[in-house]
C-alpha cells in the first residue's frame, strides 16, 4: 500500500475485472463541471469557492488546506468535519503521512551542515546497528537512504506485512533478516523503511529522540506550534480514524495500527503547514526571518540524483518538469484513511498543502484538491475532478452483480453440466474446472497483484480500505466461483453414483430411458 499517489494508469490489466476497470478509470479523467469561476486570482475567495465545491460534489467529510506565496500565507482554512464530527478549522490537527519524509530529510541534512553526517558516508559509519542480511548493505550510503536508491525495497521487505515496531531502534533491528531487491544506487524503489533508518541516523548522531529533535530543530524555530512526530497511528488525533470511499459515498473506518515515526508520523494543522511551505520557497528562512537550513541544502532536498536516472525523486520531495516548462516539486502521503499533498511553484515560490480524512487510492481527494489549486495558482479555472472510484466503483457493482448472476446460474445448471461431461476422462473434466478456479485465485492473490502495480506490499485486509469495491467485486466473483465448482463437482458425483447403481436419476450415466411398448414388449430409448 503505497503511501504516496498511486497514477490511475497504473490500475489495469490482471484478468477481465481490471480489464474493465480500465476502461471505468480512463473514464474520468473528463473532469466534473462545476460552476464558471469570475475570476482565476488566487485569493482566499476563489480558494474557498473552488474547495467548498469540491466538498459538495463528491461528499467528501473533512479537508484542511494551506496556500502561501513567498513569505506570506494567502489562506489556510478546515472544511467539513472530522471523523468524530467535530467542524474542520485551520487549527485541526490531523497526520500528513508520507509528507513527514521531507521534515526527516532536513532533519538529516541540519546534521549534514553542521559536520555532523557525510551524505556519501556508508549508513553503518553512524549506525552499526543497521545490518541487513545482504552484505551489500554496508555501503548503502546517507545520500541513498534519502533518495530512495538503497536498494531495499517492499518486494524484499514488506514492512506493512510484518508485525509493527514501537520504536525506531525496534524497526531499524526488525530488517536484520531482509535481503536487497537491488544493487544499492542502481534503482530507486519507494520504501517507508529507508526513513525508519534516516530517523534513527537523526537520533543517533543528534543523541536526543527523534520527535525532540524535530521540535527543537524544526518545529519551535518555524513557530509550527501545534506539530508533533508521533511513533504510530494510535498515537495520531482519534487514533487516525477517518473514511473510505465506496459507490460514491464514504464510509467510517478505524485505522490499524502502524509504525510511522520517520517515514508518515507527523501530526500538524493548516496554520503549521503553511509556515513549512514558506521555508521551503523562502530557501530555509520562516516567515519570520529565522532560517533553518542554507538555500544550498533546501535545494538539494528539492532536486532529484542524476544517478539513477529512473527517478524524480530527491530527498523527500520528487520534482516533476512539464512539457510547457512549468515545474512542481512535490510529495504526497497516505495512510487507510487519511491523504495529503504538498506541492511547491518554483516559477511563483506558491506553495499549496492539502489534507483529507480520506484514505488511499479510492479516496485520493488531497492530490485532486492540489491539481485544482495548482490551477488556480496559475490563472487556470480550477475544475472538479472527482476521484476516479466515483465512476469505476458503479463499473465494480455491476460486475459484482455479474458474478453473482453467474453463480447462481452455474449452479442451477450444475446437474446438466454433469450429464455433459460424465464420460469424459477425468483430467478434461478437471480442465474444463480449471477457468472457474481463476476468480478465486485473483480473490487470494489481490493484495499481491495490487502491490505489483503499486511497487508497495500490503494485506487484504489493507486493501479493503484501499479500494473496497474491488475487493468485494474480487470476493463475489470467488465466491460464485466456489459455489459453481462445488455444485458441479457433487452433481457430477451424484450421476455417476446413480449410473453405477444402474439409476437414471437425473438423465445420465448410460442408462436407457423407457420410450413405450411395441408388439408388448418395452422399447428403450438411448441415454
Amino acid at each position: 500500500m503505497k503511501l504516496i499517489t498511486v497514477p490511475a494508469g497504473t490500475r489495469r490489466r490482471l484478468g477481465t475485472v481490471l480489464a474493465a476497470l480500465g476502461i471505468a478509470v480512463a473514464a474520468t479523467v473528463v473532469p466534473a463541471s462545476s460552476a464558471p469561476r469570475s475570476t482565476a486570482a488566487l485569493d482566499a475567495a476563489s480558494i474557498d469557492r473552488f474547495v467548498r465545491d469540491y466538498v459538495e460534489q463528491t461528499r467528501l467529510p473533512g479537508a484542511v488546506v494551506a496556500v502561501t506565496k513567498g513569505d506570506r500565507v494567502v489562506h489556510t482554512a478546515g472544511y467539513g468535519h472530522t471523523a468524530s464530527g467535530r467542524a474542520m478549522t485551520e487549527r485541526t490537527r490531523l497526520p500528513v503521512a508520507s509528507l513527514s519524509k521531507s521534515m526527516t530529510a532536513l532533519a538529516v541534512m541540519q546534521l549534514v551542515e553542521a559536520g555532523k553526517v557525510d551524505l556519501d558516508q556508508p549508513v553503518h559509519h553512524y549506525l552499526p546497528e543497521f545490518t541487513l542480511a545482504d552484505r551489500r548493505s554496508r555501503d548503502i550510503t546517507v545520500r541513498q537512504v534519502l533518495t530512495q536508491t538503497s536498494g531495499m525495497a517492499d518486494s524484499a521487505y514488506p514492512d506493512l506485512t510484518r508485525a509493527q515496531p514501537h520504536t525506531l531502534e525496534e524497526a531499524v533491528a526488525a530488517m536484520r533478516e531482509s535481503p536487497l531487491a537491488t544493487v544499492p544506487g542502481t534503482r530507486h524503489r519507494y520504501h517507508n523503511p529507508n526513513y525508519f533508518v534516516a530517523a534513527r541516523l537523526v537520533e543517533v548522531v543528534s543523541g536526543q529522540p527523534f520527535a525532540d529533535y524535530l521540535s527543537a530543530k524544526l518545529f519551535a524555530p518555524l513557530r509550527m506550534t501545534h506539530t508533533a512526530s508521533v511513533d504510530s497511528t494510535t498515537e495520531m488525533p482519534d487514533r487516525a480514524r477517518g473514511y473510505v470511499r465506496a459507490y460514491g459515498t464514504t464510509f467510517l473506518r478505524k485505522h490499524p495500527r502502524w509504525f510511522a515515526a520517520g517515514g508518515h508520523g507527523v501530526v500538524t494543522t493548516a496554520d503549521d503547514l503553511s509556515q513549512w511551505l514558506i521555508a521551503q520557497n523562502n530557501q530555509g528562512v520562516s516567515a519570520e526571518g529565522r532560517r533553518i537550513a542554507t538555500a544550498r541544502t533546501i535545494e538539494l532536498t528539492h532536486t532529484p540524483p542524476k544517478d539513477p536516472k529512473d527517478t524524480d525523486y530527491a530527498m523527500g520531495w520528487a520534482r516533476y518538469r512539464h512539457g510547457d516548462g512549468t515545474e512542481e516539486i512535490q510529495h504526497n502521503g497516505q495512510l487507510l484513511t487519511h491523504n495529503a499533498t504538498a506541492t511547491l511553484l518554483p516559477e511563483s515560490r506558491i506553495g499549496i498543502a492539502v489534507v483529507t480524512n480520506t484514505g488511499l487510492i479510492a479516496g485520493d481527494d488531497a492530490a485532486q484538491i492540489s491539481m485544482g489549486l495548482v490551477n488556480l495558482a496559475r490563472g487556470k479555472n480550477p475544475e472538479v475532478a472527482k476521484p476516479f472510484s466515483m465512476t469505476a466503483d458503479w463499473v465494480l457493482a455491476a460486475l459484482t452483480l455479474l458474478a453473482a448472476g453467474l453463480g447462481i446460474r452455474g449452479v442451477l445448471r450444475a446437474p446438466r453440466w454433469a450429464r455433459h461431461t460424465a464420460r469424459r476422462p477425468w483430467w478434461r473434466t478437471a480442465m474444463r474446472l480449471l477457468p472457474q478456479a481463476l476468480p478465486i485465485l485473483f480473490l487470494t492473490q489481490l493484495a499481491s497483484l495490487l502491490g505489483l502495480l503499486m511497487n508497495r506490499s500490503g494485506t487484504l485486509e489493507q486493501t479493503t480500505y484501499a479500494w473496497p469495491a474491488l475487493v468485494v467485486c474480487a470476493a463475489a466473483g470467488g465466491l460464485a466461483s466456489t459455489a459453481v465448482i462445488t455444485a458441479r463437482a457433487l452433481a457430477l458425483v451424484r450421476h455417476r453414483r446413480r449410473a453405477r447403481h444402474g439409476s437414471g436419476g437425473d438423465g445420465g450415466g448410460g442408462v436407457d430411458e423407457p420410450l413405450g411398448t411395441r408388439d408388448g414388449h418395452q422399447v428403450l430409448r438411448p441415454a
